[in-house]
């Protein structure tokens, strides 16, 4: 690693959520992710936070600072994301990278995936310890990005031993109406998985549920989250020319979950809340 971490809470972090924020009530958030499979949380990441994680979302991408193990993808020159390069990894500095993960790694996005607010989300939504099976920094950078289809975070894909339920992700730009918003279809998470792999939904799928009648955006200003459950059908649009939209999503599990891989050796997760024992995080191949 190079660089300096002011975020670090071993050196004294800023306050990074707001006031209040902390006590948030849950109630109405907790029953709209059950029953629409998603929810807003509202503001809740300040604007010295925000200003640390996006320094620090650069940093990573222009290789400022480094670490062993962290996952990168380009996004596609074309805004398609079947065009979206795979299995290249770290390509030199740039800030085109549209996927980081592993940001456990790095002091400031674990005190952010640690803060007490996701704790309390995280320990309504699942008993015992607290893992994490991805912290991850999804950008759409200022070429306007790539489109990301209508998907689900889950199946076969994932190689896990208990199907996650939970992510919580975070606004680090604004993501407006026209933006690269997050758009969803409200209830979709209660049939389960449209294939048992998981991942991008097929077309044939999406056209017989009316999905582009139906489909909610959700427009967020920076500092704002969502409650995602992994099985509700969502996607995203390229965003606007010109301007940036940075979001960093964390996966909560229990940490009773095993890896169920075989091409190689089984995954570690990183513990978040509790007592379990922490895992470094090996290259992942799951997800959209």
């Amino acid at each position: 690693m190079r660089g300096g971490c002011a975020f670090d809470p071993l050196r004294g972090c800023p306050a990074v959520l707001i006031h209040g924020a902390d006590q948030l009530d849950l109630r109405e958030p907790l029953a709209r992710l059950e029953r629409d499979g998603y929810a807003r949380l509202g503001p809740v990441l300040g604007p010295e936070g925000l200003a640390a994680l996006r320094e620090r979302a650069d940093d990573l991408m222009l290789g400022r600072v480094e670490y062993d193990g962290m996952f990168f993808q380009l996004d596609a020159t074309t805004g398609r994301y079947e065009d979206a390069p795979i299995g290249l990894g770290w390509q030199g500095p740039s800030l085109a990278y549209r996927k980081l993960e592993k940001l456990e790694k790095d002091p400031r996005f674990r005190t952010w995936l640690t803060n007490p607010l996701f704790e309390r989300v995280a320990r309504a939504q699942i008993s015992g310890d607290v893992a994490i099976y991805r912290a991850i920094l999804f950008n759409k950078g200022a070429s306007a990005g790539s489109d990301i289809p209508w998907h689900q975070d889950a199946g076969d894909l994932w190689g896990l031993s208990i199907p996650p339920t939970l992510q919580i992700w975070t606004a680090l730009d604004p993501a407006p109406l026209d933006g690269g918003c997050l758009e969803f279809l409200p209830g979709t998470h209660h049939a389960g998985l449209a294939t048992p792999l998981g991942g991008v939904v097929p077309r044939a799928m999406v056209a017989a549920a009316g999905a582009e009648e139906r489909a909610v955006k959700v427009p967020v200003e920076a500092g704002e989250a969502l409650l995602i459950h992994n099985c509700v059908w969502h996607r995203s649009g390229r965003n606007r020319p010109g301007q940036r939209r940075l979001a960093f999503s964390i996966c909560y599990m229990s940490a009773a979950t095993r890896c169920l891989r075989k091409r190689r050796a089984p995954r570690r997760f990183f513990t978040a809340f509790g007592t379990g024992r922490d895992g470094s995080l090996e290259d992942s191949e799951a997800g959209v």
